[in-house]
């Protein structure tokens, strides 16, 4: 989410956030590698509009790869029949969040009712599966539900898959849940590359500075990828990599068969 101040073309008011915003698509490979960032208003992207993006990503992937396999992974925004029906026509394979409604509720009721029971003693955590159909979708499709009960009470959460592995606590804490690590990948794009910097009055320009930080941030990944590798900073975050590297003045001798880089003697880096 990018909060916008002023009046910045096509910024729109989200009640979650409460306030206004533009709410980009960031789309990272398992790694960490960026493929493609994009702009948008702060309202929840239509099956359609994320399909067009999708589309797009998945021609340029088969394109240099044909045989790859892909995985689409992402949260309840994009757990429509639209991007279901893409994937199953591409032959991709998926893993969504959907967003908890009553009959997905009912249809996990023996779950949630059996971690409820066992709570009383503490914590607890169950998984199950079904077959659900929404309205509107094409077929039915196999839902897994965690269905977890602790001192706040109920917390009841469901993904949407097409994957053949059949154990629901992989395919949720795993396969699912390691999402998260995207998150860092945004945070760190956000909060130390100042991605969410939007504050021109202009849709397109805003976008090239989103594209801007785009840039920055894959020449910072690629370095730690490719050159901080058994380095005390080969997993550092983007900030880390600054401060420590970026950002140290150093001179540098280029000599007949090496090139040297003298750092000051007041690098916090050094080996003692």
């Amino acid at each position: 989410m990018s909060q916008c101040a002023g009046h910045q073309q096509l910024s729109l008011f989200n009640g979650y956030y409460d306030s206004f915003c533009y709410q980009p698509i960031h789309i990272y490979e398992g790694n960490g590698r960026l493929i493609t960032t994009v702009l948008r208003p702060g309202n929840r992207p239509t099956g359609r509009e994320a399909v067009a993006i999708l589309k797009r990503v998945v021609e340029r992937l088969r394109a240099a790869w044909p045989e790859v396999g892909i995985l689409v992974r992402a949260d309840s925004h994009y757990g429509n029949s639209g991007v279901m029906d893409f994937c199953e026509s591409k032959k991709l394979k998926y893993i969504l969040g959907l967003t908890p409604h009553k009959p997905l509720y009912k249809e996990a009721l023996r779950w949630t009712e059996e971690a409820a029971r066992q709570a009383r003693a503490g914590e607890v955590r169950l998984f199950g599966e079904f077959r659900y159909q929404a309205k509107g979708w094409t077929t039915s499709r196999r839902v897994i539900v965690k269905a977890e009960h602790n001192a706040k009470g109920p917390n009841t959460q469901f993904i949407v898959i097409n994957l053949e592995e059949r154990d629901p606590i992989f395919l949720y804490k795993t396969a699912y849940c390691s999402r998260g690590e995207m998150e860092l990948f945004i945070k760190g794009h956000k909060t130390h590359l100042h991605s969410d910097r939007t504050s021109c009055s202009r849709f397109s320009a805003n976008q090239f500075q989103l594209l801007l930080t785009s840039l920055a941030y894959i020449l910072v990944e690629t370095f730690r990828r490719e050159h901080l590798q058994r380095t005390p900073w080969a997993k550092a975050q983007i900030d880390t990599i600054q401060k420590a590297v970026v950002k140290i003045g150093a001179q540098v001798r280029e000599m007949r068969r090496k090139i040297k880089v003298h750092l000051p003697i007041s690098y916090l880096g050094q080996k003692r």
